[in-house]
């Protein structure tokens, strides 16, 4: 059985130096050379080994190099390890903010909207009830101010769209799922490329927010049951899944991918998962996949 260990940085802060390398190669006992992936910002290396032994790989990696602005995993090198299934959480995973706090802040009450929304996603409570609090919140603001947030407010994480189009162009299908609202994923999703986007409905009434949700709500095991459905309609194994997100109801859903990544997400999701990003942007998930920088879509 042979594992690759994926060294990656932010390309803002090319980290993988060749002393790098040589302390990951020695970590890892491999007699391999490293393959550059781009530059100093992505490398990776064939080691000997089990899957089983991946997650110690990988924590005996980021010991040795924690200093280091790197992120690190250790995964199987198999037939399956371009993905061919994609789905994506949307808040401060794709995009750089919440939408939710976002409407908030129209009406000047962020600061008490932002603190519920960081409460669920650490999965301090549960998600729906938390959801319907903060939409009640909202009632009246004018649908109207939307558009212009998704022009003012709302930042694309960088390397999201070279991520989404580069799957695409190598037969991966995509789908954005998120708890937050169509009236964001619609727009949002198509400058991003996505195939499919799933969100939450808000009910909207003479073109203004009603304060309430159009159930059922598209949570924790909604966004798990999005992945399943996918991959059966496209008849692919768990193996040839990938998923990425932040937050807590992101959790069953990267439970349940070939690979879930933890993209900058919070502590408790971070340790669930399979692969943690902290320091590289969104184009890491194609470094993941053994995509190098001259195979990236536009």
């Amino acid at each position: 059985m042979t594992l690759v260990a994926t060294l990656i940085a932010n390309p803002a802060r090319p980290a993988i130096t060749d002393a790098v390398l040589a302390e990951a190669r020695r970590v890892v006992r491999t007699e391999h050379q490293p393959r550059i992936l781009h530059g100093e910002v992505a490398a990776e290396l064939l080691v000997p080994g089990s899957p089983e032994q991946a997650p110690i790989l990988t924590e005996a990696l980021r010991e040795a190099l924690g200093s280091e602005p790197i992120d690190l995993a250790v995964l199987p090198h198999d037939q399956h390890r371009r993905k061919r299934l994609f789905l994506a959480d949307m808040d401060s995973t794709m995009i750089e903010q919440e939408c939710i706090d976002e409407l908030a802040d129209v009406v000047g009450i962020k600061d008490r909207v932002a603190a519920i929304t960081e409460r669920a996603m650490r999965g301090e409570i549960a998600f729906e009830p938390a959801l319907r609090e903060r939409v009640a919140l909202l009632k009246g603001l004018s649908v109207g101010v939307i558009d212009g947030l998704i022009r003012d407010a709302i930042r694309l994480t960088p390397g999201g769209g070279t991520l989404v189009a580069t799957m695409r162009a190598h037969g991966a299908f995509t789908c954005l799922v998120s708890g937050g609202f169509t009236l964001f994923t619609g727009p949002i999703g198509a400058r991003l490329g996505f195939d499919e986007t799933r969100a939450n409905r808000l009910d909207v009434a003479d073109g203004h927010l009603t304060g309430q949700v159009v159930e059922p709500i598209v949570g924790a095991e909604a966004k798990r049951a999005s992945l399943i459905e996918l991959r059966e309609r496209l008849g692919l194994s768990a193996a040839e899944t990938m998923a990425v997100g932040d937050g807590a109801n992101d959790l069953p859903m990267l439970a349940e991918a070939g690979i879930g990544v933890a993209f900058r997400a919070k502590p408790r999701v971070a340790e669930a998962a399979r692969v943690r990003i902290e320091h590289g942007d969104l184009t890491a998930l194609l470094y993941l996949q053994g995509f190098s920088a001259a195979e990236f879509a536009a």
